[in-house]
């Protein structure tokens, strides 16, 4: 460029790349390229070194260290003693692991908690459910090597995260570690011990609570309070599930027989530590109850089915109802299978509810057997029976029952008709007659009888309050006391005309094997008895008793008592067959059937007209067989008394001790029993068998 000055140029410094491409290079870069390693580029007035000599000074550095410069001792600062610090909340649990307080669930498991705020509330039951589902509570110590437990401990860890989150704890850690006790532990050992570190963080409330179209229905409020989940309550998995059948629950229960609810669904957000809840609810209508229909009217018509259901048409639909008439179809025994589902007859209008009609469909069962059994009794020798029964002989549940029995004492056959759910729920009409020859140590009798009941039973499937009977019975019957020695005793015939009610009142919470409540009951019969000679007017009462009470979660006192008497009339006015004895399994134990009570002079019992008994027992869990068996020491007393009045000139004491076996039906019964102060031909020992417990 002409005209402008060039800066002198300094001939030590550096070559730039320029300087180093060669003008050839320029003109045919491409042969200067090719040419590669066998040409040297080296700046001008460049020394190449030997490879051999080592290099003293850097070439090109000439720069001297200063000698005058010196570096003083750096002052060390003092904190000023009125500067204040700030705590800082950086939201994170405060932690201590040195001073975490520990659990200790087995010889091998160790649980640490380190957090100390916030604090772990359900900590407790937390733990408690921890250890029912842990993998290394179940290897135990014993067995227990360091592979074993680590690969439970796996499990384990990750069961303690998937607890954390079912209790709202979704930011929590959990810490493992594997190793023996601290020599210094009193309790050190060499075994493996596994040990957690628990840290849950904050614990995650609700967010916003979505019931889907639940608010289209007419009862929303109350359906709303059923569901007990609102924004700001602490987030658990198992209030969410519980809530949820609580809602559906009081949905069937408040006239929505199509409701649905899907599945729960919980969008978690970390940022606000909360979860938002949606549950899709669609009510689908109110209803009430119409007409119950059958899918077999021959056999069960809809018009009986609506008898023995608790509900009347009109009535508010509730699942409960429907369920419960599911129930009672079952437990008539006639059929073998039973579905209950509602069939929309009228839809809902408005504020007015619809009509469901709920369809029973059933299939039959069978409806005859045959049974028999085959006995042998110290006090009653041999003894055989046998029945045959249809049991819808004469519908709606009327059923046909022949028996017959043969043995050592007794010899019978009846009849028997009875009509089940008569009228209502649980209503029992029962016709029966029979023919029967009878001899104890008491009478010898030959009787021909006939009984018409009606009464309203407790039964196993539906225990009650109160149940209540009234009757009348009609019976010619041939009698004396035993013939002893062969020495004949006159024989009396009388003719009975008896009507009689009973009542019980009944607390308890089951009828064979009660532990807990009360039962009360009273049984009145006048009866008129007419002989050849004459004819007595008197009324048989009685009054039964038994109160049982938990004395621990393993013991159950039961005691009972019982008062009867004859009143009116003279006591060889009564057939030897309906005056008062005690002795057997359900009266003093230890003595045998009805022999305790006054005697002739040839020893045979003749019965009183007063009867006064107690017992006491307790029930004591063993835990043998997962609890099944328990062990009953009792102790029994019992008078009887010729006059009306109780003299208690014949008391008898029985104690002894039983076996339980708890079925799913009731428990097993085996008593073994001795008599206290015994008459001579008392047995020494007695043994009693039977279903359900003494009383």
């Amino acid at each position: 460029m002409a005209g402008v000055p060039l800066a002198a140029q300094d001939r030590q410094a550096p070559k730039t790349l320029e300087d180093l491409i060669p003008d050839s290079a320029l003109d045919n870069p491409e042969d200067w390229a090719s040419q590669g390693s066998d040409e040297t580029v080296q700046a001008p007035d460049a020394e190449t070194p030997e490879p051999e000599t080592p290099i003293e000074t850097p070439p090109g550095l000439d720069l001297p260290w200063p000698e005058d410069i010196a570096i003083e001792d750096i002052e060390q600062l003092e904190p000023e003693e009125d500067i204040e610090f700030a705590d800082l909340d950086l939201g994170r649990a405060e932690l201590n692991f040195e001073e975490a307080e520990t659990e200790r669930l087995a010889d091998n498991l160790v649980l640490g908690f380190p957090q100390a705020e916030p604090p772990f509330t359900d900590r407790g039951d937390f733990v408690e459910r921890y250890e029912a589902l842990s993998t290394i509570e179940e290897l135990g110590s014993d067995e227990a090597s360091v592979a074993q437990l680590a690969a439970r401990a796996n499990e384990d860890e990750e069961l303690l995260n998937n607890l954390l989150r079912v209790y709202g704890y979704y930011d929590g850690q959990v810490t493992r570690s594997i190793g023996t006790l601290e020599a210094g532990d009193e309790t050190a050992d060499a075994s493996p011990t596994v040990r957690f570190d628990i840290v849950p963080g904050n614990r995650y409330r609700v967010g916003a609570v979505n019931l889907g179209n639940l608010a289209a229905a007419p009862d929303f409020e109350a359906l709303r309070a059923a569901f007990e989940i609102y924004p700001g309550d602490f987030l658990q998995s198992d209030t969410i599930v519980q809530e949820q059948f609580d809602l559906d629950r009081m949905l069937g229960e408040t006239g929505y027989p199509f409701a649905a609810i899907d599945e729960p669904q919980l969008l978690i957000d970390h940022a606000r530590e909360e979860g938002d809840l949606t549950l899709a609810v669609e009510p689908n209508g109110k209803y009430v109850f119409g007409e119950v229909t059958s899918s077999d009217p021959e056999f069960l018509s809809g018009r009986h089915l609506g008898t023995i259901a608790r509900f009347e048409p009109g009535e508010t639909y509730k699942r409960s109802l429907s369920m419960d008439l599911r129930r009672a179809v079952t437990a008539t025994g006639l059929v073998s299978s039973v579905e209950i589902t509602p069939r929309e007859v009228t839809p809902p209008q408005g504020d007015e509810p619809g009509v469901v009609d709920m369809e029973v469909e059933l299939k039959r069962a069978k409806l005859r057997t045959i049974a028999g059994a085959i006995g042998y009794g110290t006090e009653e020798g041999y003894r055989i029976q046998a029945s045959w029964e249809h049991r819808n002989l004469f519908p709606p549940e009327g059923s046909l029952r022949l028996r017959g029995v043969v043995g050592t004492r007794e010899q019978m056959a009846g009849i028997t008709f009875r009509k089940n759910n008569f009228t209502g729920r649980d209503r029992v009409l029962t016709l029966d007659t029979y023919a029967r020859t009878l001899n104890t140590d008491a009478y010898d009798a030959n009787t021909v009888a006939f009984t018409g009941t009606f009464e309203k039973l407790s039964t196993l499937l539906f225990q009650k309050p109160l149940s209540w009977a009234v009757g009348v019975e009609l019976l010619a019957t041939d009698e004396r006391n035993r013939v002893i020695a062969g020495i004949p005793r006159p024989r009396q015939t009388y003719f009975v005309g008896s009507v009689f009610g009973r009542a019980t009142i009944d607390t308890t919470d089951s009828l064979l094997d009660p532990t807990q409540g009360f039962r009360l009951g009273g049984f009145v019969a006048p009866e008129i008895s007419h002989t050849v000679d004459d004819e007595f007017t008197y009324f048989r009462l009685q009054a039964d008793g038994s109160y049982y009470q938990p004395v621990s979660d393993s013991i159950v006192l039961a005691t009972r008592g019982r008062f009867a008497t004859i009143q009116g009339g003279e006591l060889y006015g009564v057939p030897p067959s309906r005056r008062l004895y005690a002795g057997g399994g359900g009266s003093v134990r230890g003595y045998g059937y009805e022999k305790i009570g006054p005697q002739n002079d040839l020893g045979e019992p003749t019965g009183g007209a007063s009867l006064v008994e107690a017992s006491i027992e307790a029930r004591i869990g063993t835990g043998l067989f997962d609890g099944a068996v328990s062990v009953v020491p009792f102790l029994d007393a019992g008078s009887v008394s010729i006059s009306s009045t109780p003299d208690f000139q014949y008391v008898k004491y029985g104690a002894g001790v039983g076996l339980r076996y708890a079925t799913g039906f009731g428990p097993l019964r085996i008593d073994v029993a001795t008599p206290l102060n015994p008459d001579p031909d008392d047995a020494p020992v007695a043994v009693y068998v039977s279903l359900g417990q003494a009383f």
